[in-house]
Order: C-alpha cells, then structure tokens, then sequence
C-alpha cells in the first residue's frame, strides 16, 4: 500500500477508540503500514527496574502504531481532514495536495 502519510503530517484518526483525535505523526513504519501519533492510542508498558542504565521500574504510557488507513491528514488550508493526491508543479517536481481545496501541502 503506498503510504501518503510523511512525518510531522497533522492527522486525524477516523477509526477506532481514538475516532476523532488529531495529532501529529511522530513516525512512519512504511513496511507494516503503520504510524504512530502523538498523544493517540497510548497504552500502558509495565518496566523492570534496570540499574545499569539507571532506569526505574514502573509503568510507562506510550503511544502504540495505528494502521494507516485508520487516519486521513489534515488540511491547514480548509482545516478538515482531506484525501491527497499528487500533482506535478511547473518546474516538474512531485507535491502533494489536498483533494477538497487543492492547496499543496510541500
């Protein structure tokens, strides 16, 4: 699946507990199709205490990855999440832009 998602994309998740929540991706992993937002679908980690690294035990709240056709990115433009597409400037370079407003996200 080709990923349109890029890091530090504003998205919003249209599926799941977390319906409705609008974060910023922290990371892609393109090989699971899968990226992990900011402050969204965070799950608790139980850690042992490691006195080597200096670490204390205890449980730690991370965000765990959502799939990506579970989320859809953000318009500034519009303000509403909107499918992309790409498009090709004059100068013949790649962008990306929104499908509702056709303002360029790069």
């Amino acid at each position: 699946m080709k990923c349109k998602i890029k890091k530090d994309d504003k998205v919003m998740v249209i599926a799941g507990k977390d319906k409705g929540k609008i974060g910023k991706v922290l990371r892609v992993q393109r090989k699971k199709d899968t990226i992990l937002v900011e402050k969204v679908n965070m799950v608790q980690r139980h850690t042992k205490a490691n006195p080597y690294a200096n670490q204390p035990g205890g449980i730690i709240e991370k965000e765990a990855p959502i799939h990506v056709s579970n989320v859809m990115v953000v318009c500034d433009a519009c303000a509403k999440a909107a499918r992309i597409g790409y498009t090709e400037t004059k100068d013949g370079k790649k962008v990306r832009y929104c499908k509702k407003c056709n303002e360029q996200f790069d």
